[in-house]
């Protein structure tokens, strides 16, 4: 009976740190890189609540470089920002790509 108490002891505790030992694998990053534009106005508390969302402060962008920037497959850890005519401009030139294909 010590046997198959001592045995069935061993197999739970194997059984317990598989977990620990799959953790040990290959780590994935917490951060994932995308490629998102918003449209942010550029006072103060837009600024501030962009900040503590996304933890940093806005990067404002142009339509063009939103463009070079799907062009080269660039990715960033926190969203970008365009003003209102900014992305005007870019909604307007995306719309006449979708419109030529």
């Amino acid at each position: 009976m010590t046997r198959i108490a001592a045995i069935t002891v061993a197999a739970a505790t194997l059984v317990a740190a598989l977990p620990a030992f799959a953790a040990d694998g290959p780590q994935t990053s917490p951060v994932k890189l995308q490629r998102v534009v918003m449209q942010c106005d550029t006072d103060q508390a837009t600024r501030r609540g962009f900040m503590r969302q996304h933890g940093v402060a806005p990067t404002f962008i142009t339509a063009d470089q939103a463009l070079a920037a799907r062009a080269a497959g660039e990715t960033w850890a926190a969203p970008r920002c365009m003003t209102a005519r900014e992305h005007a401009r870019l909604s307007q030139v995306l719309t006449s790509y979708a419109a030529v294909r």
